[in-house]
């Protein structure tokens, strides 16, 4: 299978637009036609169209090629003039952020099928502990302290959950990065694009910039365990309000 990208030939910012078209193998009529012998291992052919764009058509990537990067030979080749040189470093910009999105595909899909059950896991542990504070609503004096143990209870599940979806959103974000720095903004491929297309609705999921995971020395609070920790702040402040209003000198 082959994938066609579109692309203006003067590199302007008008982005690139996938074509439903098919360009046949071999027929080349670009400038890229006079430097074959340059070509990425995976390119079909460019043509010209209207309104100057050109179509590349490239065999499909698995992201698993080395990256795409422009021959250092084109540099040092005096037979080729400035339009040649263009059209092959155009070749390889498309090259690449195809490969990266190809790439992208590989390494985040069993990453977020792993994400799935986890963020799944956080919901359900969100909503235990945002019900067990709310019961002190109707929880009789004599009961607090049972009901704090279950708060309790709660709260360590939510973190727990919280800090096991943060190890993994750290992979996703990482996976991301990579991806962006390969390509240029408005090329980018979304993970929630990715998680889309395998069924996983992702839009919900709390993913950081890679900044904000570490290796626990340096960053010790990430994304989702930061929200958690807030959350119980409120909570056991709201607490420690009733303690005080109703005389009680035991803390909360």
């Amino acid at each position: 299978m082959s994938r066609t990208i579109t692309l203006t030939h003067a590199l302007d910012q008008s982005g690139l637009t996938s074509q439903a078209r098919s360009v046949p193998a071999g027929q080349d009529v670009s400038p890229a036609a006079d430097v074959s012998r340059y070509a990425h291992p995976n390119f079909l052919c460019s043509e010209p169209g209207a309104g100057g764009f050109t179509t590349f058509s490239f065999t499909a990537f698995t992201g698993r090629e080395p990256e795409p990067q422009t021959p250092l030979a084109v540099y040092e080749d005096r037979a080729l003039d400035r339009e040649h040189l263009e059209a092959i470093r155009t070749q390889y910009r498309v090259a690449r952020i195809l490969w990266s999105k190809a790439r992208l595909r590989d390494r985040a899909v069993p990453v977020l099928r792993t994400a799935a059950p986890l963020w799944e896991a956080w919901e359900a542990a969100h909503t235990t502990l945002t019900a067990v504070f709310r019961e002190f609503w109707e929880t009789p004096d004599n009961r607090w302290r049972s009901q704090l143990l279950r708060l309790g209870d709660a709260e360590t599940a939510a973190l727990d959950a919280a800090r096991a979806w943060d190890a993994v959103a750290g992979q996703l974000a990482a996976l991301a990065e990579e991806h962006a720095s390969a390509v240029e903004y408005e090329h980018e491929l979304a993970l929630t694009t990715v998680a889309s297309e395998i069924g996983i609705d992702a839009s919900a999921w709390l993913i950081g910039a890679v900044n904000e995971y570490g290796d626990g020395v340096w960053v010790t609070d990430t994304p989702l365990a930061r929200q958690a920790h807030t959350e119980i702040g409120v909570q056991r402040g709201r607490l420690r309000d009733v303690a005080d209003l109703a005389g009680d000198r035991e803390p909360v």
